[in-house]
């Protein structure tokens, strides 16, 4: 019976062993996406998005690792289990939930156009008309883009905004189509502020823009998006979600 007892204690610790050692992973966009995302000086992903990766885990009582890929490679990555979340400001969208599943939203804010800093304030389809849009490849701005503004102007596409603000600095597009606060950071930096404004935001579709950001998960995760959505709902009601968001932003991102 001793022998027994202790195998099975040691099998106990064993399974102990490996469950202190799993961990939930999150996927993020492997470019700068500031103010949400972008790599410090020494290589580690800083951002608002990843303080509240950090708080959720903290109240999921999990460990947590950072995966990161290519924008249009991280459904297809969900899918084949490189990692076990969306973190990365995705949209939820009737059209993802085709593919996906998604947490409860943690954030939601408008998308805007901005151009060159002589050209005249307007974000309707007739204000486009005749010019070249930059936007992001596999993002809710270029569906918008499809159903509003295809008839009237050009799109001009790419693989991260980054190369979109150099065109558009460049003189080389009108407009660059995306979320009001990353393209609003761009306006403040030093590249930006000097070339380029606010066009203004496109009229709401929530259709095509989305109802908000939530953490993108297979349709089977059911366990996962249970525990994440009550850790996002337990950060924002200990107070920790507007501790964290008054360090980047001076108005409530959580929107409606």
């Amino acid at each position: 019976m001793k022998l027994i007892s202790l195998l099975l204690a040691g099998a106990a610790l064993t399974v102990t062993a490996v469950t202190a050692q799993a961990e939930v992973r999150f996927g993020i966009m492997n470019e700068a996406y500031p103010p949400f995302f972008a790599k410090d000086a020494s290589g580690v992903w800083q951002g608002w998005e990843i303080d509240m990766m950090n708080a959720v885990c903290a109240e999921m009582k999990e460990t947590c690792s950072v995966v990161d890929l290519s924008w249009d490679g991280l459904i297809p990555a969900l899918q084949s289990k490189k990692f076990d979340v969306i973190w990365s400001s995705m949209s939820i969208t009737d059209e993802r939930l085709k593919t996906i599943d998604f947490t409860n939203k943690y954030y939601n804010t408008p998308s805007k156009l901005i151009g060159p800093k002589d050209q005249e304030p307007g974000a309707t389809p007739e204000a486009v008309e005749g010019k070249t849009i930059g936007i992001q490849v596999s993002t809710v701005q270029s569906e918008y883009y499809k159903k509003y503004f295809a008839d009237k102007a050009e799109e001009q596409t790419y693989q991260t905004l980054d190369e979109a603000f150099q065109d558009l600095a460049a003189g080389r597009i009108d407009y660059v189509f995306g979320d009001s606060i990353v393209l609003d950071a761009f306006l403040k930096s030093d590249f930006g502020k000097d070339c380029c404004a606010d066009m203004g935001d496109v009229a709401d579709d929530p259709a095509v823009l989305g109802i908000g950001v939530g953490g993108g998960l297979r349709k089977e995760d059911t366990e996962l998006k249970a525990k994440l959505n009550d850790a996002i709902a337990a950060v924002r009601a200990s107070g920790k979600y507007d501790e964290i968001s008054k360090k980047y932003f001076s108005f409530d991102i959580y929107g409606k």
